[in-house]
């Protein structure tokens, strides 16, 4: 029950940073590293990739490995999430502290990902006549 409600609460927050970022792609522009090919384009690709694995999440043959592939992209990310706090949040009149609180919440949202990537224990159930001695 409580992984239901976990997958259910990762894929709807994932599900709305992807609508985010499709709708405020500017305020994204303005956040990206310069030094980024594309920043446009790699917007777009992050939203379809979530998008993408929000289904992969939903979809119990594929969970494990949409779960990992959140994990990747976090990773992918990380970078891009330290520069906005080091660089554009001041510059774009954005709350410092809140932009470096990100930073290592995104190692909180790994191990969310992480733990959907263990397969699901299921309960042993006995009965009274095999417990007996």
């Amino acid at each position: 029950m409580m992984r239901t409600i976990s997958l259910g609460l990762m894929a709807a927050a994932y599900a709305a940073g992807g609508i985010h970022e499709l709708i405020a792609t500017d305020v994204y522009l303005r956040l990206m590293p310069p030094s980024l090919v594309s920043p446009l384009f790699l917007i777009y690709l992050s939203a379809v990739v979530k998008f993408v694995l929000v289904v992969g999440l939903l979809v119990p043959g594929t969970r494990r490995l949409a779960a990992w592939g959140f994990i990747a992209l976090l990773v992918a990310m990380f970078p891009a999430n330290v520069y906005i706090a080091a660089w554009s949040a001041a510059r774009e009149g954005l709350p410092v502290s809140l932009m470096w609180l990100r930073v290592p919440l995104q190692f909180v949202f790994m191990l969310w990902a992480y733990w959907h990537t263990r397969p699901e224990r299921t309960p042993r159930v006995t009965t009274a006549w095999q417990s007996a001695p």
